[in-house]
């Protein structure tokens, strides 16, 4: 039997990318350390999407698989890397994008290496990390609709830009969006940074956001903002709006 690799697979299939106990990040200094960016979130088309729902997404190939058994904010586990927080503010278009209390948000992304937990020992992904949870975590929004994450800064692997992968369920548990979100690129992006620094493996064969099978019909609305630098880490912030 041919075997196919992960890239192969989500262009046949359509398909796009698919305990709390933090151990100590590595936080690797080199050149570009002391560079402290904030990247916003821009469309090149500068078109706004206003109080409509953000895009539906595939969950990919390693969605979580039993996600209420990861209620946890700190999902760095054993995993090194670039410190990197994560806050996400859920609203609801059908109370004019009001912020969004009590619903159930879920996210995962892969390692510095582009590997991710749960799966693996495949082609699509040979090293082997069924056994482990690292980098996914749930956790309900607040009275101001927002969810914290503390994670490390994700790598990337062949044919996708560096992205996270988030599932919105109402409180009683209807899923009420699968989305991902993307990361601002340019020269001084936290993406570039981040993949100069010790630990990480450069942007040789990535793929830009212009070509990624999921963000190439653009990212007007799954686009975040970030900002800090590689020395001091980085976070995140994002609006996910839904339709609840």
């Amino acid at each position: 039997m041919k075997t196919i690799n992960r890239k192969d697979f989500l262009k046949s299939l359509g398909l796009a990318g698919v305990t709390a106990v933090a151990a100590p990040l590595l936080i690797h200094c080199g050149s570009d350390d002391d560079d402290v960016i904030t990247s916003s979130a821009t469309d090149s088309s500068g078109t706004s999407t206003g109080c409509s729902v953000t895009n539906s997404e595939t969950e990919g190939p390693f969605p979580t698989k039993t996600p209420s058994s990861l209620v946890q904010s700190n999902i760095v586990s054993d995993r090194a890397g670039v410190p990197f927080t994560i806050t996400l503010t859920i609203q609801n278009v059908n109370a004019s994008c009001a912020n969004l209390p009590g619903v159930l948000v879920d996210i995962w992304h892969c390692d510095k290496d582009g590997n991710y937990s749960e799966y693996g020992g495949t082609g699509m992904q040979p090293a082997n990390y069924t056994s482990v949870h690292f980098l996914r975590g749930r956790q309900t929004t607040d009275a101001s609709g927002k969810v914290n994450f503390t994670s490390i800064f994700p790598g990337w692997y062949n044919g996708r830009a560096t992205h996270i992968h988030v599932h919105v369920y109402s409180a009683s548990g209807q899923s009420l969006l699968v989305t991902q979100i993307a990361f601002p690129e340019g020269s001084n992006s936290a993406v570039v940074l981040v993949a100069a620094s010790t630990g990480y493996k450069g942007m040789t064969g990535y793929t830009y956001n212009a070509s990624d099978n999921v963000f190439s019909d653009g990212t007007s609305n799954e686009m975040s903002s970030i900002s800090g630098s590689v020395s001091g880490g980085f976070a995140l912030t994002h609006t996910i709006k839904v339709s609840a």
